[in-house]
């Protein structure tokens, strides 16, 4: 049976459960959690614009700087999100950048997490891949992982721009970046969410900016000419 258009969002509880007295959430309360969190990443649209125009400078600027991500478990999948959108590409065809996510490198992560103290699980890698004027993505939805936020002390340490997308503020890990995007929900999987999105949105700027006119690097490879 067809719905109007706004129908099934005019029926979306706006009362959402607290995780401290609900376990679970339905399907109707997911999206409407959703739906308010979202506002955070709207509110915050012309930082996200400004980090991807900041990757544009970075990447393609005169020293080929890099982006580091990490975070843990869902955050450690949305870091190697990032970088395969620009080691790969976001939606225009592009030359690719360098981008390494530090959950990603298995034997690094095995031999820090046995050497050395937990909190230098990406410490340690951003200080040996990391040069200054480069930049540094953590993702957290608590904003309180210790590795994350001495990842991101680390950084400043050695002249690293870092980005933090966390869940609400105040937290540890925004405080320790150079600047945050902060999602406001109690709910690990709204924040998650709402942190893809906002990866997105960085990503785009930084498509929009490294192929604005002019072009600051020529347009990537198509299949064809790969053949």
């Amino acid at each position: 049976m067809s719905v109007s258009p706004h129908s099934f969002f005019e029926n979306v509880a706006t009362q959402v459960p607290e995780p401290e007295t609900c376990t679970h959430l339905t399907g109707a309360d997911h999206v409407a959690s959703l739906m308010g969190a979202l506002r955070s990443v709207d509110a915050q649209v012309d930082v996200l614009d400004r980090w991807g125009r900041l990757l544009a400078d970075v990447l393609c600027g005169e020293s080929r700087g890099r982006l580091l991500a990490a975070g843990n478990g869902g955050s450690a999948a949305q870091a190697q999100h990032l970088t395969a959108e620009l080691v790969g590409r976001y939606r225009a065809d592009r030359p690719p950048f360098s981008a390494i996510c530090l959950t990603a490198e298995t034997s690094s992560l095995t031999a820090i997490a046995n050497d050395y103290p937990a909190d230098e699980l990406f410490a340690r890698q951003v200080e040996a891949h990391g040069r200054a004027g480069d930049v540094l993505v953590l993702l957290s939805t608590s904003g309180r992982s210790p590795n994350a936020v001495a990842a991101a002390r680390r950084a400043r340490q050695c002249g690293i721009t870092t980005l933090a997308i966390t869940g609400p503020a105040p937290n540890p890990l925004a405080a320790a970046a150079d600047e945050a995007v902060c999602i406001d929900s109690p709910w690990t999987a709204t924040v998650q969410e709402c942190h893809l999105v906002a990866l997105h949105l960085v990503c785009a700027a930084f498509d929009a900016a490294v192929l604005a006119e002019p072009p600051r690097v020529p347009s990537g490879p198509s299949f064809e000419a790969a053949q």
